[in-house]
């Protein structure tokens, strides 16, 4: 006869009473971390050993809150690969730190970004102003803060136009450094386009023969021509066969013609000036003999086409998800801007996917990419929410070759 608990329970004499078993639910209580954690090198990244209990005790502590408080940071994996990429732009400061996933992509470990407007009156007065920079090192103070403890496999931090053009950019730098012990590097015209390029890559398919990246920055507007109809290779940065940076952006395009307060007119003014800047460039008619066909689109990595995106959906608050990778028809792209141009500042700043930071933005930007669409028509536009940190992810995980070692490890 078989024994265990089961069968005792099974061949019970009919009269007797069956215990009946209270389910209690539990508390624990953590007391002190098992010690004082190891001393740590002044200023060297390092990453802390997980403690068990704690480890415990925080996931029980995240399941606990309600939904709309922030999760506790997860904490990294031991003997992951962990990467940093900090891009400091006119009008965004962003940060993010991964770890490789499958090949070609990566999981988030962290993030963070925001508008601190740094390239605000530079177009005046070719300077970087003191409130500007102040709000530029508080994000960067943010940053580093992120960064402290962490032992990292890559890190790479850049800056862009408005540190370029400022006669002050690379005092700037210098204060940076000091203040956060971040150490910045200013990147050229050239490199940022071929970051943003490498960061959008995975949005590209199969079926695609040629397309048009642009990213409307701040204080520049990066554009790349991709011809995908030869041999393909697995960087799509290899298939550029034209690019410029048009020297406007959406903070620089506002401050001249006002962004606040936007008529048709100035609008138009608006797509006039911009116009006439990528007729000066002189490899725009590279993709003639593709931009015709049905494997040709654009693709768009910017705060303007995120944001027209998050508003043709009607998003009640801004969703990445549901952003990144939408493809928009040309009647979209064309109600989403006359949606925005019919609206006042006020109207603009109540919407929840453009907000108070954009309001006086977003219609600059939207006078860019209209510019854009004239010049390489299409009917098709790809939205990226992403840019130069993933094109610098990107190139440093491929660089040391994390996924060639996830193959060989998988095999």
């Amino acid at each position: 006869m078989a024994g265990g608990k089961g069968a005792g329970t099974a061949d019970a004499a009919p009269g007797r009473k069956r215990k009946r078993r209270r389910k209690r639910g539990r508390r624990f209580f953590v007391r002190d971390a098992a010690g004082p954690e190891a001393p740590v090198a002044e200023g060297a990244p390092s990453i802390r050993q997980p403690d068990e209990a704690a480890v415990h005790h925080e996931r029980a502590y995240a399941a606990r809150l309600p939904h709309d408080r922030p999760r506790v940071r997860p904490r990294e994996r031991e003997g992951e690969a962990l990467y940093a990429a900090l891009d400091l732009g006119t009008n965004n400061c962003r940060l993010l730190v991964a770890t490789p996933g499958r090949p070609g992509r990566f999981r988030v470990v962290d993030a963070f970004s925001r508008i601190v407007r740094l390239g605000e009156g530079l177009s005046g007065s070719g300077r970087l102003s003191d409130a500007a920079m102040d709000r530029a090192v508080e994000a960067l103070g943010v940053c580093a803060s992120k960064l402290e403890g962490r032992q990292l496999d890559g890190l790479r931090m850049i800056a862009t136009e408005a540190c370029r053009a400022a006669d002050n950019g690379q005092i700037f730098i210098e204060r940076v450094r000091r203040e956060t012990g971040l150490d910045l590097e200013i990147i050229d015209r050239q490199t940022e386009a071929r970051l943003a390029v490498s960061g959008c890559s995975s949005l590209v398919t199969r079926e695609t023969d040629g397309l048009v990246l642009f990213d409307i920055g701040g204080g520049s507007s990066e554009i790349a021509l991709i011809d995908l109809s030869r041999h393909r290779t697995p960087r799509l940065a290899d298939h550029i066969v034209s690019w410029t940076s048009l020297p406007v952006g959406v903070v620089s395009l506002a401050e001249r013609f006002g962004g606040r307060h936007v008529t048709p007119d100035s609008f138009e003014s608006m797509i006039v000036a911009v116009t006439e800047m990528l007729e000066r460039f002189d490899g725009r008619g590279q993709l003639a003999h593709l931009a015709a066909g049905q494997r040709f689109h654009l693709l768009g990595t910017s705060g303007t086409v995120t944001t027209l995106a998050g508003v043709h959906l009607g998003l009640a608050r801004y969703d990445r998800r549901r952003v990144d990778g939408l493809w928009m028809e040309r009647e979209h792209v064309d109600s989403m801007i006359a949606t925005l141009l019919s609206w006042d500042f006020d109207q603009r700043r109540a919407n929840p996917c453009i907000g108070e930071e954009r309001a006086d933005l977003v219609l600059a930007g939207c006078a860019i990419l209209e510019a854009i669409r004239r010049h390489w028509p299409s009917e098709r536009l790809r939205v990226a929410d992403r840019g130069l940190r993933e094109g610098m992810l990107n190139e440093m995980m491929a660089r040391d070759g994390v996924w060639r070692r996830g193959k060989r490890r998988q095999a």
